[in-house]
């Protein structure tokens, strides 16, 4: 390491997660430089830290700091503006919508390559892949007007999946390239909240589009009024909650199979001394999907055992991780800050990476090891890279087959001691909204009536979503957990994601027990009369759109309110740290949900647009953004939100039970029909 780099500090300062600690102590030991050195090293820029630094030309940077308040009886000064007169507001306005844009960017070219996937599926030209779940294809082809039926009167009869799938392919590819009009996904909100996007003209006419003019707009000497620019900022981050996340989730549901519970395990206790260790890392399944099946198969086993290994274990790490948890109950290495040590436990034998998240340090840690590191996607190569294997749809499973065998090959070549921590964690995951809705009444009678019968009642005060990043800046897990914890002590059932989702997981929060231990009496009985965790596991970043199919489907099951704005929910990424996190909140607070972030904050070194974001955006839009840093602070922010929502429904107060009659349950279900 540098001479900077070379200072030590407490590993149990970084992170509350047993495992971490461990390898930091390990890494430590051995002189091996991970992201926490760096952070020690490395202070973030203050200006940059409050987005009023701007560097969209050659005439800058321009620094402009927020103004200190004067004192009593001083004259204000002049708010400092850059050289071209660009505010303070116009700025971090730029700024932040570089990071929504980004993001945006991010997952909308995640979901063009599942869908461009998935119409190879449907036209039957690739390796390894099907369309396995033919309920929701023909489920998903109403939304696009795609019949599952051919021939009229005693002729009709069901169209292939091959054919509603090849239909239904072209429909969703129009969505990225499309100019003008609306994004599909738009008319699944609730009514009220089309009608507020179209009064605002915020509604999405594509998925690239929007975020090429928010580039555009944000060049320099282009949109220079702040709330213009966060106008088409949610336009953009609309783009891809009710865009291209929703058709991602959707597409890889249909071809790998929709999530359902299943167990799992997670954390760095899950690799195997004596077993061929391969970590997938990355947010694209795609790859991911058949590597699990190339390492089922036989005769790789054997191949393995052949080396010296007694099998193989594939294991995950961030959002690929999720997605072949939540259909294969694969385990989970550990989240975003674990990388790097999963590596350091000498027992990795290949890291297979594809796209966002993947730190460039991970080729210096590989370098210290024998871990082969291996980039798969064109778009992602990293400088000291092992190998680069790209990946083709046409010939995935001999891509897979090809990254597993390089796998295996390397198991006799550790050099280093192997040191696994011994945690790891059960973990019941696959909660998709359509899995909720069946939990609570079966295939028949299943619907959101009874979640939000529980909420009338009281049992369970309100809903938050917990989603997002860890941060080097925080210790690592804490905020997630400590979050958590007080949300389900008063009655608050979570729904989790990402790498918060693998924190709810590392410390015993996604399992049926879980409900009796850390819940309030009302969510706890609500855990056992149902079998479920208090935190529901609902998968990768991308997923985050299952929430916003779960909101909707709170609102059309009625007694709620008209709009998502109404319900008593939250969100909250008390760890975020990228640009996707930026953009996933935009989207929520657009959809009008409360959305929390913690750690910092990308716009206060303008008090106009903060104001704006945190106040105005709430008479809009009905949802806003916070900030907090502190998680238990931040808990109660979210819960006295839950109780005005209460409040403003009139469910505030204990009610007397009422039991539906046949009669009241078909008046509902023509209401929820009509909207």
């Amino acid at each position: 390491m540098a001479e900077q780099e070379k200072k030590t500090f407490d590993p149990s300062s970084k992170s509350v997660d047993q495992a971490t600690v461990a390898m930091l102590k390990h890494a430590q030991a051995s002189g091996i430089e991970t992201i926490f050195n760096r952070a020690e090293a490395m202070k973030p820029c203050p200006i940059g830290e409050e987005g009023s630094c701007c560097k969209i030309c050659a005439q800058g940077p321009c620094r402009v700091p927020a103004p200190k308040k004067a004192k009593e009886g001083e004259v204000q000064k002049k708010q400092a503006v850059g050289l071209c007169g660009a505010t303070a507001a116009t700025i971090a306005a730029r700024n932040f919508a570089r990071m929504v844009a980004a993001g945006t960017a991010s997952h909308n070219d995640h979901s063009r390559g599942v869908a461009l996937l998935f119409k190879e599926v449907a036209h039957g030209r690739t390796q390894g892949y099907e369309i396995k779940d033919v309920a929701k294809l023909k489920m998903i082809a109403k939304d696009w007007d795609v019949a599952i039926t051919e021939g009229e009167g005693d002729d009709k009869k069901p169209r292939s999946k091959e054919a509603i799938a090849q239909e239904m392919a072209d429909k969703v590819l129009l969505m990225f390239g499309q100019q003008a009009g609306e994004l599909n996904y738009i008319k699944r909100a609730p009514k009220k909240r089309q009608e507020i996007w179209r009064a605002e003209g915020v509604v999405p006419r594509g998925c690239d589009i929007e975020v090429v003019e928010l580039m555009h707009r944000t060049h320099m000497g282009v949109d220079q009024e702040y709330h213009n620019i966060i106008k088409q900022c949610t336009r953009t981050a609309l783009s891809d909650g009710w865009g291209g996340s929703m058709i991602s989730t959707d597409l890889q549901d249909i071809m790998f199979g929709m999530p359902k519970p299943i167990a799992g395990e997670i954390n760095l206790g899950v690799l195997k001394e004596d077993y061929v260790n391969i970590i997938i890392h990355g947010h694209e399944p795609l790859l991911p999907e058949m590597i699990y099946v190339a390492s089922q198969e036989p005769e790789m086993i054997q191949y393995a055992q052949n080396k010296g290994a007694k099998g193989i274990q594939l294991a995950g790490m961030c959002c690929s991780a999720n997605e072949i948890l939540m259909r294969h109950g694969l385990p989970i290495a550990g989240n975003y800050l674990q990388q790097e040590l999963a590596i350091i436990t000498g027992a990795v034998d290949a890291m297979v990476v594809d796209v966002q998240c993947e730190m460039q340090s991970l080729a210096n840690v590989a370098k210290c090891y024998h871990t082969k590191l291996i980039t798969t996607d064109t778009r992602a190569r990293i400088e000291g890279e092992t190998m680069h294997i790209p990946f083709d749809e046409h010939h995935a499973l001999d891509v897979a087959r090809q990254v597993v065998r390089e796998g295996i090959d390397n198991f006799p070549n550790r050099k280093a001691q192997v040191l696994i921590p011994s945690e790891s964690h059960p973990t019941v995951v696959g909660f998709s909204y359509e899995t909720i809705q069946y939990l609570l009444g079966g295939s028949i009678r299943g619907s959101y009536y009874t979640l939000n019968d529980n909420v009338i009642g009281g049992r369970i005060r309100g809903i938050a979503g917990v989603v997002g990043c860890n941060n080097c800046r925080t210790m690592h897990d804490n905020s997630h957990l400590t979050l958590i914890k007080e949300l389900l002590k008063n009655d608050v059932i979570v729904l989790t994601t990402g790498c918060s989702a693998m924190t709810a997981g590392k410390f015993g929060l996604l399992s049926p027990e879980a409900g009796a231990k850390y819940c309030g009496p009302g969510l706890a009985e609500i855990c056992e009369t149902v079998g479920i965790p208090p935190v529901l596991h609902m998968g990768s970043c991308v997923d985050n759109s299952r929430i916003l199919m779960a909101a909707t489907a709170c609102v059309k099951a009625g007694g709620l309110g008209n709009d998502i704005s109404d319900l008593p929910a939250a969100g909250a990424a008390p760890e975020w740290m990228s640009e996707k996190a930026i953009a996933i909140g935009q989207y929520f607070v657009a959809s009008g949900v409360y959305t929390m972030f913690g750690v910092t904050w990308p716009t206060t070194g303008s008090e106009l647009l903060t104001d704006y974001l945190f106040k105005g955006m709430e008479e809009t839009y009905g949802g806003k953004w916070d900030f907090e840093k502190d998680p238990l602070v931040m808990a109660q922010k979210m819960i006295a939100h839950i109780d005005k929502k209460r409040a403003a429904l009139g469910i505030d107060k204990a009610r007397e039970r009422v039991l539906f009659d046949m009669e009241m349950r078909r008046d509902m279900a023509a209401k929820a029909a009509e909207e």
